[in-house]
C-alpha cells in the first residue's frame, strides 16, 4: 500500500531548527522525485524543497540556503532539516512522491505529485 507518514514537526523559537522525516513505503521510492510542501492557514500550498533519486534538489527561494533535503534511500526516507526558522516557515507540511514527470532541476509544481502524506505542523514563534 502506498504510503507517506510524515514525522518531526513541533513548535520551535526563531531561528530554532527542526528536522522533518517522512517514512515511504517501498513503491513510493520508486518515483522521479519525492519534495515537501507546506501550506500555512488561508495561503495556497506550495513547494518548498525536491530531491530527484540521483540527488539532485530544488528549492524555493524562500528556504535557499535555510533548508537542505536529502534522502536515505536504504530506509526509504526523506528528511527536510529546517535551520534560521522564521514566523513565516509556520505551516502544515507535507511530504509527497512524483511519479508523474522527470525534469531538471527535479519539480516543486504540485500538479507533478501524486501522492501526498497526512502532514506535520511546524511552528516558529516570535
Amino acid at each position: 500500500q502506498e504510503q507517506l507518514v510524515e514525522s518531526g514537526g513541533g513548535s520551535v523559537p526563531v531561528g530554532g531548527s527542526l528536522r522533518l522525516s517522512c517514512a515511504a513505503s517501498k513503491y513510493m521510492y520508486s518515483t522521479y522525485s519525492m519534495g515537501w510542501f507546506r501550506q500555512a492557514p488561508g495561503k495556497e500550498r506550495e513547494g518548498v524543497a525536491a530531491i530527484d533519486m540521483d540527488g539532485s534538489t530544488n528549492y524555493a527561494n524562500s528556504v535557499k540556503g535555510r533548508f537542505t533535503i536529502s534522502q536515505d534511500k536504504a530506509r526509504n526516507t526523506l528528511y527536510l532539516q529546517m535551520n534560521s526558522l522564521k514566523p513565516e516557515d509556520t505551516a502544515m507540511y507535507y511530504c509527497a512522491a512524483n511519479l508523474v514527470v522527470f525534469t531538471i532541476p527535479p519539480s516543486l509544481l504540485e500538479r507533478n505529485f501524486g501522492y501526498w502524506g497526512q502532514g506535520t505542523q511546524v511552528t516558529v514563534s516570535s
